[in-house]
């Protein structure tokens, strides 16, 4: 085979998934809305179950699940049956992921789901199945033909039962408001969580901000960016409104300036006035994005009426393993 007819097979299967995901689109109905609403109502929890391919799809939708803000778990069907039931609650809802709607060791869950009244939801191929009949919603995930020879190795039809499940984790994010800061909140150590960081979550504030008066002598600028160990202190007026600051190189230039005179000086004198500034509700990547641009080590986060709210400095960031 040549490398041209493997980058042909590799397209074709791309083109089949992608019409699969694009044939649901015109299918989405009154039932996924009903599903979200469902899904936004429980005050119990959500388990996903499905056996083999779909079985590793249902653990993919779980997880998005829960990192959206919805409490959620994977069974494994076939354990299900040897004590697992045992983790499924009458307040729970029950989503069931089969393409052909008749897998066996699901077929042994439904009988079990009926009895204790658990809501059910089937993602399946097939409208007509044991699964559709038996479930309280059923989300048509079908499929015209599947990637692989003689149309039998899951591919277009696991890749339609888990964008479904993506359209289901967004849109009940959505219902419930779910939003970036509680994004971040569940993903303390991921690289999203990361990204999403805002400035107000890792700034420096209060009594840790170092802050000196415009008229204060250097003496005192000095013992300031000492005892802070931010490398910079603020100048501020006597309504603490931001001036200019102080940073490490300021005090470099001053010195090669004035000479023995430096400590006669006041802050105003060897301050800069145009300092920059960000939003403490901005994302601290922008921060970094700043701080590198600009080849500088702090910024001062600014309220809008010009007093200040707090410092971050470059070695916050680098806590973070953002870099």
């Amino acid at each position: 085979m040549t490398k041209k007819e493997i980058i042909h097979i590799g397209k074709q299967v791309l083109e089949l998934e992608a019409k699969a995901v694009q044939a649901l689109i015109p299918r989405l109905d009154e039932n996924f809305a009903n599903t979200v609403e469902a899904l936004s109502r429980t005050k119990s929890r959500v388990i996903i179950t499905g056996m083999g391919k779909s079985g590793l799809v249902g653990r993919k939708i779980a997880s998005t699940l829960a990192s959206c803000g919805t409490p959620a778990l994977y069974i494994h069907p076939a354990e299900a049956g040897h004590g697992d039931l045992g983790m499924i609650v009458k307040d729970d809802i029950l989503v069931v992921i089969s393409h052909s709607g008749e897998t066996r060791e699901i077929s042994y869950l439904l009988e079990f789901v009926k009895r204790i009244g658990i809501k059910l939801i089937g993602i399946t191929g097939d409208k007509k199945s044991k699964l559709a009949q038996y479930s309280d919603i059923v989300l048509e995930t079908k499929v015209e033909k599947e990637a692989g020879p003689a149309g039998v190795i899951p591919t277009a039809s696991s890749t339609a039962a888990l964008a479904m499940g993506d359209a289901l984790a967004i849109a009940l994010m959505k219902k419930k408001a779910f939003g970036i800061k509680d994004f971040v909140f569940y993903h303390p150590k991921g690289e999203a969580g990361k990204k999403l960081l805002k400035i107000r979550n890792l700034m420096h504030k209060g009594r840790e901000i170092p802050t000196v008066l415009q008229n204060a002598p250097m003496k005192d600028v000095l013992a300031e960016v000492s005892d802070k160990k931010l490398g910079m202190t603020c100048v501020i007026d006597k309504d603490k409104n931001l001036k200019g600051i102080i940073t490490d190189g300021d005090l470099r230039r001053a010195i090669q300036k004035h000479g023995s005179a430096f400590l006669r000086k006041k802050a105003k004198d060897c301050m800069s006035d145009s300092p920059l500034t960000i939003d403490k509700n901005d994302l601290a990547t922008k921060a970094l994005h700043l701080m590198e641009e600009n080849k500088i080590t702090s910024l001062v986060i600014k309220s809008k009426k010009g007093t200040i709210e707090g410092i971050i400095h470059l070695h916050d960031l680098w806590r973070t393993e953002m870099f």
